[in-house]
């Protein structure tokens, strides 16, 4: 079997993203690498951001929300006294700087537990957030009036080091996925009166995959093509637990998954366009579905919609 017909089943690409590269041109530079262009990555770091980059290929560009919506570890720098338009190094200053030396830890650990748990967040006006079809850097960009809409987030550990000489706060954080990290960064200065930007942001988890098991970019583009399938930096579907309801297939009901062909299921407690785990006799993973109801009784097809075993 050829590289792109073993990624044609699925497979998860594990890389380091360096700074200064889109994620988008790290999807690129993986396709051009690969020779395969269906590609995808489940969540994206911004340009200065470093570290974890889940890219989804083949049949894993179907899960790629599923992926998208697990929650994220990164770890930074947060350097108070200094605000900017992006809430990043990368944007312009934003009044005049201040001297957080007199900011104690006590004073930042009452400001930061504003952070932690649920609360609401407006995504930055330097974003990729999209209303309408538009980017909201793009409407900040032109001096437009960028909307304010808050969504629930949630932080379940934000563990804050104390500041060095020049106010550059080391931190880590695991919160949920579509968080603003350095809209926290930016908020935190305002609570402690001396504002503040996201200096280095570095993504090392996303749901139970670790950036100590990706490859950097520049070694991914290095390998062979079997090198570029091997664990720990490469994920086939087949080998991930997934959470979705597991339903054993009997022998007939495997043959018709493996062809592709849609079977009635009873007794399915996953509702409509939900995905499930599909097991052949052996407890093997043939194939993940979709379910689709049939009726007002208890039956549902099932629609196999990536097939993972012949």
């Amino acid at each position: 079997m050829t590289e792109s017909e073993t990624l044609r089943r699925g497979f998860l690409f594990l890389i380091d993203k360096p700074s200064g590269l889109t994620s988008h041109d790290v999807v690129e530079h993986v396709r051009k690498a690969a020779a395969f262009s269906r590609i995808g990555h489940s969540g994206t770091l911004d340009p200065m951001a470093t570290g974890l980059l889940l890219l989804c290929a083949g049949g894993a560009a179907r899960l790629q929300s599923f992926f998208t919506r697990m929650d994220k570890s990164y770890e930074g720098v947060i350097r108070l006294g200094r605000s900017t338009t992006t809430y990043d190094r990368e944007g312009e200053t934003v009044g005049p700087e201040r001297d957080p030396s007199g900011i104690d830890p006590g004073e930042i650990e009452r400001a930061a537990a504003a952070f932690r748990g649920e609360f609401l967040q407006s995504p930055p006006a330097y974003s990729a957030k999209k209303l309408k079809g538009r980017k909201f850097y793009e409407m900040a960009r032109l001096g437009e009036t960028v909307p304010i809409l808050p969504k629930k987030v949630r932080v379940s550990q934000l563990t804050l080091e104390s500041p060095d000489a020049k106010g550059r706060l080391p931190f880590s954080i695991a919160c949920s996925s579509g968080t603003y990290v350095r809209a926290i960064a930016s908020e935190l200065g305002e609570k402690l009166g001396c504002g503040a930007h996201l200096e280095t942001l570095r993504r090392t988890r996303i749901g139970p995959f670790d950036v100590a098991d990706a490859v950097t970019l520049d070694r991914f583009e290095e390998m062979s093509s079997s090198e570029r399938l091997e664990a720990p930096h490469a994920v086939a579907l087949a080998q991930i637990a997934f959470p979705f309801e597991r339903l054993q297939l009997a022998s007939l009901e495997t043959w018709k998954v493996r062809k592709g062909q849609a079977i009635p299921a009873r007794g399915v407690s996953s509702k409509e366009g939900d995905w499930v785990t599909l097991l052949g006799p052996a407890q093997e993973i043939v194939a993940l579905g979709q379910v689709t109801p049939m009726g007002t009784g208890k039956v549902s097809l099932i629609r196999p919609k990536i097939v993972l075993a012949d």
